[in-house]
């Protein structure tokens, strides 16, 4: 390092030129470098969803979930699949090895649907795979009033939806509760008897129409001619001519009318809502895009006054949000790293020569970014956040021992390279283990990897280009800044040296005291509740509302309206959206939900406590009849952090499995940490089955006539206005009794007969959902917990199953969001124990021997004191990002330690071991406390600032560095001392009797 050094001073004209190319570089990176919600990151997983209007769980369940699973049983790469039907939808999860090719993945699984069969009235499977970049950049809204049209508000949606597909950089956008009109039928039962027409010839009404076809050339009057025949349908008085039987026009026995066609129930502050997501091209800038949408909404927004034209969210808006967030704590963290080194050296000249390295360091950063492919996103966003507060650290340390030097020398060059030579080991080191730390996330598996990666780098380029700043541009602006000063000698540490040698004459004390400290702070992690995320600080939560499966559709509805009614009323909330049943639109994107559950997204005004506001929500539980109101803060980009338990219940034999989740369900119910728990055999509902005579019917006749007698019944599509526009015989049945059910009349062959002269009626309960894992039937049961009790509710799981005598052939597997919190824990636990080998790796290639490395890892078990404290003193429940804290604190805290053991090398030289330690500690104090004090309050904004749902900068991960810092800061300067001498015992117990 000391070459770097001398080049340096050698080549000051080029350094000069480099400083302003690293700074002009980065300026142009940063306007150069593609801003992006998240780094690009694949999901191996594939979802095949297909909707059944009107299905029970159990035929989606026999005819199509089951069907699907044969067809993509055995795909290359496959690990797992799980399926889930309901009523009304399957949905068949494909996972697949991190190393897959999700492209072709994806194209096999749709070959090999395409060949599959299907009933008729189910849609066509949707097949998704997600990855990041479809993330989409801005969630519009449409809210219409209600003397709107459908004609009125179809235009308006493709008005709106044309616009924003002029936005350059703008990619697929998807609509989702747009009215679809369609041709409604609705057969009169009462004419069509009078005429004696079968509501079965209304079936081929269309049969033969809407036909163009070539008849080939004629000569005519001379010239040879094309002659073809159309038949198309142009209107709708064209349709209700057409004829169904002699003399009997459709609309004579039928009323044809426009209908609405939409799926779904979307609604935005209590009005019918049409929701637009808006994607971008792979190219395109996420900020420029979304600031073309928002300007494109200002001017939808001024031309009516009955659309309301909404932007619930823009990710351009979380992007800027945190580079605003960035840039602030860029400033607040070169700010109070300069207060420090100018209080500590009180010389401005020194403080500003320290305090360059930020930006130098933040410009090469950018740079190496953008040659890296890395986009600027909130991940890489946050590690420049966190990276601040060590970018001044090395240049503390060399900018410290040169003007120590200087007290007490006379300034020349030779003195500032020596003074950097003195440290340059030190720095090196401890920086080089900082990265060790931080590059082992990429061995972390699946999404993990993807998004802490990309952290990683940021934070390790950044380090990097600080130490390289601090060998570099620290000395020759030192050398160029100091000339000629003498500096007075700051008062020697007298008082410290004498308390550090005091210690190490009662080793066995400051050790003990340490030892119980560390007993008491794992003591109280493990006596810690570990939850989600905190959300007092989120801004959207997501409200839903469960009704049994039973639950008539219209108390469903009903039951939402009251909820919508309550959200609009409280003060608190800023805009509701609400969404109800099933869609195709949704449904391409994975998105299926029980047809009684009703969802509600809310966004709160600023400065509302989200954890106040769910409290205050699930206290008026009981006003729902019948319904389990639940809800959770989310960002509405990534999706919630949800607060369910999941057993899974697996086997071959469904008497024993039935059992088995009975016996669990009763007792994870009598738990405390549970709050409420079910299955989904208990989620029963009844299914009327009709066993028909053979002999009295035919059954294909038979379903026929009760398909189009019960349930709306596509025939075909028409064009009008040069859009094809389906046509839909509408039911002419709608019984509300099992009497009414029984006395349905079908045509046979004997004439009109009442439904229950042809076969038995048998009324059953058969569950709603119904689980598949690798083919083969499951029970799942789900138990729900307040955050802050997930891992002890989980713990409390855990325990019961394991003192549980399973049946042979039964398992029990425990999942949901405490097994996902557990595994989170154990990946970083995995990276941390890789990074601890690291570390000592590199400290013993550094320092040449075993022993002396052991004593600078006494420093991580004091970090770990600080940051249980610091947990402790805030009340703060460690979550994942706290542990993504500690993870950091093994690369930060022992970089103080290395700077301590390296002076005391140096020292052993010429002075005895005790001797060594105490000189070093009186010397090494400064630069330490300093390079603590400013990494510490560098931090301090993320504790007491905003942030971002999404970002893994948070505070519970700011109050673990800070206080694991700090207090490891104060025993580094004791405690490594005392490990040390004892690591070392004979040899300086020798010379102490040498000595005396």
């Amino acid at each position: 390092m000391r070459k770097i050094t001398e080049w340096s001073f050698r080549n000051k004209a080029a350094l000069s030129l480099m400083i302003v190319m690293a700074l002009a570089m980065g300026l142009m990176s940063y306007l150069r470098l593609p801003m992006e919600f998240m780094p690009p990151a694949d999901n191996p997983q594939v979802m095949i969803t297909t909707i059944g209007p009107g299905s029970s769980a159990k035929m989606m369940e026999q005819q199509v979930t089951e069907r699907v699973e044969q067809a993509v049983m055995y795909m290359p790469g496959k690990t797992s699949m799980l399926s889930a039907s309901g009523d009304g939808y399957s949905q068949v999860t494909v996972n697949f090895g991190s190393g897959t090719n999700m492209k072709e993945a994806t194209n096999e699984i749709e070959q090999a649907l395409s060949g599959i069969e299907l009933p008729q009235h189910v849609m066509k499977p949707f097949v998704l795979q997600l990855n990041t970049t479809m993330i989409p950049i801005s969630w519009i809204t449409l809210a219409f009033d209600p003397d709107l049209s459908e004609g009125e508000r179809s235009s308006w949606t493709e008005r709106v939806t044309g616009e924003l597909k002029e936005v350059d950089g703008a990619g697929e956008i998807n609509v989702t509760g747009a009215v679809k009109p369609i041709l409604s039928i609705a057969p009169d039962s009462a004419k069509l008897a009078e005429k004696g027409i079968p509501l079965q010839s209304l079936l081929g009404v269309l049969q033969g129409r809407d036909v163009s076809a070539a008849l080939g050339e004629r000569n005519i009057d001379g010239q040879t001619v094309h002659f073809k025949l159309t038949d198309q349908l142009t209107s709708l008085e064209m349709l209700r001519k057409l004829p169904v039987a002699a003399g009997v026009e459709l609309a004579d026995v039928a009323a044809v009318e426009w209908s609405n066609g939409q799926e779904g129930t979307s609604r935005m502050n209590g009005k019918d809502a049409v929701l637009l997501t808006v994607s971008k091209t792979a190219e395109a800038n996420a900020v420029a895009v979304g600031g073309e949408i928002e300007q494109v909404i200002r001017q939808l927004q001024s031309e009516r006054s009955d659309v309301d034209v909404v932007q619930l969210i823009s990710t351009a808006d979380s992007i800027t949000g945190s580079v605003n967030s960035m840039l602030r704590e860029v400033l607040l963290g070169a700010l109070f790293a300069t207060v420090v080194i100018l209080l500590f050296m009180r010389n401005l000249k020194a403080t500003f020569i320290t305090i360059i390295s930020i930006p130098l360091s933040l410009g090469i950063t950018l740079y190496l970014l953008q040659l890296s492919g890395i986009s600027l996103n909130v991940i890489t966003l946050g590690g420049v956040a966190v990276a601040v507060g060590r970018l001044v650290d090395d240049s503390i340390v060399v900018i410290e021992n040169i003007y120590r030097r200087l007290q007490r020398e006379a300034f020349s060059i030779r003195l500032v390279t020596d003074a950097t030579k003195e440290v340059a080991a030190a720095i090196t080191s401890s920086t080089v283990v900082t990265v060790a730390v931080f590059l082992p996330m990429g061995l972390l598996r699946g999404s993990l990897q993807d998004f802490l990666l990309p952290f990683a780098l940021t934070v390790s380029y950044s380090l990097l280009a600080s130490l390289i700043v601090a060998l570099t541009v620290v000395p020759v602006l030192s050398a160029w800044l100091l000339k000629g000063t003498k500096e007075r000698e700051h008062a020697r540490h007298a008082a410290f040296a004498s308390f550090v040698r005091w210690n190490l004459e009662r080793k066995w004390l400051p050790l003990t005291l340490s030892i119980i400290l560390l007993a008491a702070s794992v003591g109280a992690y493990i006596a810690m509740p570990k939850g989600a995320m905190d959300a007092s600080s989120a801004h959207h939560v997501n409200v839903t509302l469960q009704y049994p499966s039973d639950m008539p559709l219209e108390r469903v509805r009903a039951g939402g309206e009251e909820l919508e009614r309550y959200m609009l009323g409280d003060d608190r909330v800023e805009w509701a959206l609400l969404t109800m049943g099933n869609s195709s639109d949704m449904a391409r994107y994975g998105s299926v939900t029980s047809p009684t559950l009703v969802t509600m997204l809310v966004d709160l005004k600023e400065d509302v406590n989200a954890e106040t506001f769910m409290k205050d929500l699930k206290a008026d539980r009981d006003k729902y009849d019948g319904a389990e109101l639940q809800a959770s803060a989310i960002d509405i980009m990534m999706g919630g952090g949800g607060t369910s338990l999941l057993l899974d219940v697996t086997g071959d034999d469904p008497e024993l499995l039935a059992d088995t989740a009975s016996t669990l369900t009763e007792q994870i119910g009598k738990l405390k940490s549970i709050r409420t728990v079910e299955s989904n055999q208990q989620s029963l509902k009844p299914v009327y089955s009709f066993k028909l005579d053979p002999e009295k019917a035919r059954g294909e006749e038979v379903v026929i006539q009760l398909n189009s007698l019960l349930n709306p019944l596509p025939i075909g599509a028409v064009t009008l206005d040069g859009a094809d526009v389906p046509v839909v015989i509408q039911p002419s049945a709608d019984p509300v009794s099992e009497r009414e059910l029984k006395e349905l009349s079908i045509m046979t062959a004997d004439g009109p007969t009442a439904l229950s002269q042809l076969g038995e009626f048998v009324r059953t309960e058969e569950p709603s959902l119904f689980y598949h894992k690798e083919g083969k039937p499951y029970i799942r049961i789900t138990a729900t917990a307040d955050p802050e009790q997930l891992s002890v509710a989980g713990d409390d799981i855990g325990k019961l199953v394991d003192g549980l005598t399973l049946p042979e052939g039964v398992h029990v597997a425990v999942g949901g969001a405490s097994a996902d919190l557990n595994e989170d824990f154990a990946d970083l636990g995995l990276t941390a124990l890789i990074s601890i080998a690291l570390v000592y790796l590199i400290m013993v290639l550094t320092f040449k021997t075993l022993r002396a490395p052991l004593a600078i890892m006494v420093t991580l078990p004091l970090a770990a004191i600080g940051a249980v404290t610091g947990l402790l003193a805030t009340g703060v429940t460690p979550d994942f990002t706290a542990m993504f804290g500690a993870l950091m604190l093994i690369g930060i805290v022992v970089t103080n330690a290395i700077v301590l053991i390296d002076r005391v090398k140096q020292n052993e030289a010429d002075m005895p071991i005790r001797e060594a330690l105490v000189e070093a500690a009186a010397t090494r104090m400064r630069p330490i406390v300093m390079t603590a004090l400013a990494t510490i309050c560098a931090m301090l904004p993320l504790v007491f600032g905003e942030h971002a749902s999404t970002n893994i900068v948070s505070q519970s991960l700011a109050i673990v560095v800070i206080g694991g810092l700090a207090v490891a800061t104060l025993l580094t300067l004791v405690i490594v001392p005392c490990m040390y001498e004892l690591l070392f015992f004979r040899k300086a117990r020798r010379q102490r009797r040498t000595a005396g």
